[in-house]
């Protein structure tokens, strides 16, 4: 195998990273709707605003991860430009993204972005909200 064909398979293999954290970053996405929808039906259903309150548990956790596979994927794009630029000679098959981790924002950072807080900020939003109107009406009694 020539130094292009290596090259070609390195790029390959971090490319496919990439698209897995894509798609846990997508996956992630559905499964916070779906569980929190859930969790609303019930709290519909049975009147208990607990079960609302419980959305906030997947709906925070999920966008935490969501952030982590954001922030993950950025690091590999950093490490695919430079395996494509051919900066990764002596480190052949490298798939370590330490060293562009000062030039990707931070986990914090990238949960608050506008990608990541467009969906789970306003998920959350809605289970605090949903959360106080039960609770308020479940206070007043039937």
């Amino acid at each position: 195998m020539d130094a292009d064909e290596k090259l070609a398979k390195h790029v390959e293999l971090i490319q496919g990273v990439i698209n897995r954290m894509a798609g846990n970053s997508f996956v992630l996405k559905g499964w916070t709707v779906t569980l929190v929808a859930g969790l609303f039906a019930l709290a519909a259903s049975g009147g208990n605003w607990m079960y609302a309150a419980l959305g906030l548990l997947p709906s925070i956790s999920f966008w935490w991860l969501d952030a982590y596979y954001l922030r993950q994927e950025r690091l590999f794009r950093k490490l695919h430009d430079a395996a494509r630029r051919g900066e990764l000679q002596g480190d052949l098959y490298s798939m370590n993204t330490a060293k562009y981790s000062e030039s990707v924002s931070g986990l914090f950072s990238t949960a608050f972005s506008k990608s990541v807080l467009a969906l789970h900020g306003v998920v959350v939003a809605v289970v605090v909200a949903v959360t106080i109107i039960l609770w308020n009406h479940a206070a007043k009694g039937p």
